[in-house]
């Protein structure tokens, strides 16, 4: 059967909510707070929904055979499973603007067509008033998770700091770096005991186009990929070989990367409870 992109999309949203746990019965209509309104909002922190995902993706090249939102596309699937699962958080707008390198000279993925760069000032600064926003209307932690390791190390410190800055306001800011992790680390191992050692790079390869097609096929120029030489670095893919990439072997990442958040956020949360959240929304 010839699946159309709109049926492949649906597909895979079909998949993200045939494999997420239960919820509370008190649930949102939704998880995604850009398509709930203001009072839906209200009603929800209200009835225990303290915590809110905040999903940052990147605009990058991906090789020639991933479209370059694939970190927003992933970030926001995934953070509305890890939401869903957790029953009482709701996932924020994805940032799509990240740092991805210098515009002059042009470096890092700034090298190629399709990507979009800020600098580290303004990226800090857009997680210190997005965090800030969420604190004031009663969120009590506020969980940063991030799909692209090039900006992992400032959103971690950036958390860090709102965090310590906050500690007298009994919210919490975390970086939920388990998210991101997992896939170096289990991901990987699993990868290669299924005899793909050689097929795994760092970007656009093996594990980043499963990853993709698991989430979003429609993402992927499948045939061209299949009809490719093997992609090197001047392509944009570094490392490893996409070409025996399925969203099978995907899944098991995104399995992965779900389980992993959920349960560093529900540790989060229990200390958050416990040294007095919800004492930190203003008027």
């Amino acid at each position: 059967m010839f699946l159309t992109p709109g049926s492949m999309r649906a597909a895979a949203a079909a998949l993200t909510l045939a494999t997420v746990g239960p919820v509370a019965a008190n649930a949102a209509p939704q998880v995604e707070f850009q398509r709930l309104t203001w009072t839906e909002i209200q009603s929800a922190i209200h009835s225990g929904y303290d915590t809110i995902i905040v999903p940052i993706g990147g605009t990058e090249q991906s090789g020639p055979y991933i479209a370059v939102g694939k970190h927003n596309v992933r970030a926001q699937a995934l953070a509305d499973q890890i939401a869903r699962n957790l029953g009482n958080a709701l996932v924020a707008p994805v940032i799509a603007y990240v740092p991805e390198g210098g515009t002059s000279p042009r470096t890092s993925h700034m090298r190629f067509p399709g990507t979009i760069s800020v600098t580290p000032a303004v990226f800090s600064g857009l997680l210190h008033s997005a965090a800030e926003s969420f604190r004031v209307q009663g969120f009590s932690l506020i969980a940063f998770i991030g799909d692209h390791g090039g900006y992992r190390a400032e959103m971690c410190k950036v958390a860090a700091e709102i965090d310590h800055s906050w500690s007298h306001t009994g919210a919490r800011a975390a970086c939920i770096d388990d998210y991101y992790t997992v896939i170096s680390g289990a991901y990987d191992q699993a990868l290669r005991s299924r005899g793909l050692a050689t097929d795994v790079g760092t970007h656009a390869e093996l594990s980043d186009t499963s990853l993709m097609l698991a989430v979003d096929p429609s993402m992927v120029r499948t045939d061209a990929l299949r009809a490719a030489p093997k992609p090197t670095t001047a392509d944009g893919v570094y490392g490893g070989d996409p070409r025996p990439s399925t969203a099978e072997l995907g899944r098991t990442g995104v399995e992965m990367q779900v389980k992993a958040a959920v349960a560093e956020i529900r540790t989060l949360q229990e200390t958050t409870r416990s040294s007095g959240g919800h004492s930190n929304r203003q008027p």
